[in-house]
């Protein structure tokens, strides 16, 4: 790494070139973020899978110390803002799978695509809302030039009675 380079990497917020994307590692030490654990595949899957310059990662759910840290149905059992919280935590561990991958956060440019599945009752209508638990992590760590399409949708049913999966594609 160049004298440039490093100086970019150390750069805060506001010392960066406009335009440039911060470092996904770097921006989450600079938060005092500290990723979970990498999580485990419930079945016969791989948690990331790479191709050229994307980098997938399965759908993770809101684990702590892989355990479920949040569980219910939102709009029954949990409100929006504990949804948010749920959507964050399984964005921390779609982080945790992509670090495991690639080695260093710092190697990841960008998030490409998310979606979030969620469990709710059939009349929840505040789906983006929660999403956004996890877009604004990704906004935080890629910064708001970036950018992600999003795909969001509630349904009856997810696995260990997850209320959140978030589903990743990332650019390398």
């Amino acid at each position: 790494m160049n004298q440039s380079e490093r100086e970019k990497t150390n750069a805060s917020p506001a010392e960066r070139t406009i335009g440039e994307s911060p470092r996904a590692g770097s921006r989450l030490r600079e938060l005092g973020v500290i990723l979970p654990a990498p999580p485990s595949p419930l079945g016969a899957y791989v948690e990331t899978s790479g191709t050229g310059f994307l980098l997938f990662v399965s759908g993770t759910l809101p684990l702590v110390d892989g355990k479920l840290a949040i569980s219910g149905r939102i709009g029954r059992d949990l409100s929006v803002s504990q949804g948010q919280e749920a959507a964050r935590l399984a964005a921390l561990n779609a982080l945790a799978a992509a670090q495991q991958y690639v080695g260093d956060l710092d190697k990841v440019k960008k998030l490409i695509k998310l979606t979030v599945q969620l469990a709710t009752t059939e009349d929840f209508a505040e789906h983006a809302a929660v999403a956004d638990g996890a877009s604004n992590l990704f906004v935080q760590l890629f910064g708001p030039d970036a950018g992600h399409v999003r795909v969001v949708y509630g349904v009856y049913s997810l696995p260990v009675h997850t209320p959140v999966v978030v589903e990743t594609i990332f650019e390398l």
